[in-house]
């Protein structure tokens, strides 16, 4: 059997940088999820030397919220 392909030689080399370039997508999104993850860790490893820090954000969180919520659940009255 020859070396024929269904393939033309630029169809082969379309081919490899579509596999070359989602392959360097995925690598790209797993490192900034590595980074990410490595940020976020890096962050509460600071804030824990400041609990007022975490409970003021919470706090302020928790009442920018509130609007929202009221707003959501309806009145039962």
């Amino acid at each position: 059997m020859s070396g024929y392909s269904d393939k033309s030689p630029s169809r082969e080399l379309g081919d490899a940088k579509a596999r070359r370039k989602l392959l360097d997508q995925r690598r790209m999104e797993y490192r900034r999820a590595i980074e990410s993850y490595a940020e976020q860790r890096q962050l509460q490893h600071e804030l824990v030397d400041y609990p007022e820090l975490i409970a003021a954000n919470y706090l302020d969180m928790s009442r920018s919220l509130q609007p929202r919520l009221a707003q959501a659940v309806p009145n039962s009255a």
